[in-house]
């Protein structure tokens, strides 16, 4: 190859301009051929199980803790077995005892009414109150929301205790009463049959509206104050703007709420434990009393795993009714 002053003809500083264009382009497609493969995950990665071993420390807690407790009660259930010693097969025997339980059906009417007063009432005066704070833009606000939270931070077995100096004969709601010559009221409200059941409802709604209001209040806050300024141009009061506006936008609140208060108002237990213990009879015994009351009184670990069994049975079906619902709506 002919050469001129000993430089060859096709060094770089002979090349034409497009030589060199395509030369960085050729070396660019390289850089971008090597950065994806480094960004492409590999084989492993992209594996179909990779998934699942993120969750798998999750879900070891879970089972330990719920699983594995779940399935060792509905193994007890089929037994006859008083806690220690020998135990007896008895099948299903235990569940279709459980059917003609006069006891367990009255626990489960009982808690069916625990629903209106933990879930229903908090429900409604919680959505209402939530309404007129955010319509009347309260100052305090953050306060205020502390302040009606603050039975779902203290501990129900304190709970239970100062509601049972209230309702006491000489307690502080008797006390009221005859204070405005309402004497006749006055009783052992835990201590009637009539009054029993409802008052333990009463402590739980008290205890479940801070958190259903609170839940309201945040759903109502993310609504835009634009449709609530159109409402009220077009001449919308304060109750068709509830409807119209307010109620359809908390609906997934709404739905959140139900879940949670029908879940603490079966399961339960210490608040009657420390009030009422079930009594007077068994006008306050709900299921999960009935849990402890067979397992540890009546030595009946069998029954008292069967009612376990049906009432998470009972919690699954309504919480999964009421989320089918709210979605539908939704």
């Amino acid at each position: 190859m002919a050469t001129r002053g000993g430089i060859s003809a096709s060094s770089p500083r002979h090349r034409p301009a497009g030589d060199t264009g395509g030369s960085l382009r050729s070396g660019a497609r390289g850089v971008t051929r090597a950065r994806r493969r480094r960004a492409r995950p590999s084989a492993v990665a992209r594996g179909p199980l990779i998934p699942y071993l993120f969750i798998l420390p999750a879900f070891l807690v879970y089972g330990a803790f719920a699983l594995y407790p779940l399935g060792r009660a509905a193994q007890f259930s089929l037994f006859e077995w008083k806690g220690f010693g020998a135990s007896t097969f008895v099948g299903l025997g235990n569940y279709v005892d459980l059917a003609g339980d006069a006891a367990f059906l009255r626990a489960i009417g009982n808690a069916l009414v625990l629903i209106v007063f933990y879930a229903v009432i908090p429900l409604v005066v919680g959505l209402v109150l939530a309404a007129i704070l955010r319509r009347g833009q309260v100052r305090g606000m953050g306060f205020f929301r502390t302040v009606i939270f603050l039975p779902q931070v203290i501990a129900l077995v304190v709970v239970a205790v100062a509601w049972r100096q209230i309702y006491s004969p000489y307690g502080l709601l008797n006390d009221a009463l005859r204070a405005v010559g309402l004497d006749a009221l006055a009783r052992g409200w835990l201590g009637d049959p009539g009054t029993a059941l409802a008052a333990v409802g009463f402590i739980g709604t008290w205890v479940e509206m801070g958190l259903v209001m609170l839940l309201m209040l945040s759903g109502m806050s993310r609504i835009p104050a634009e449709l609530f300024e159109a409402a009220r141009l077009d001449g919308a009061g304060a109750v068709r703007e509830f409807f119209a506006i307010t109620l359809p936008a908390v609906r997934g609140e709404i739905t959140v709420a139900l879940v949670l208060t029908i879940i603490a108002a079966l399961k339960t237990f210490d608040l009657v434990y420390m009030t009422t213990s079930g009594g007077p009879g068994n006008t306050t015994t709900v299921p999960s009393f009935e849990v402890y009351f067979r397992a540890f009184e009546l030595r009946s670990v069998g029954s008292a795993s069967a009612v376990a069994i049906v009432l998470t049975v009972l919690i699954f079906v309504i919480n999964v009714g009421v989320t089918r619902i709210g979605e539908r709506e939704s």
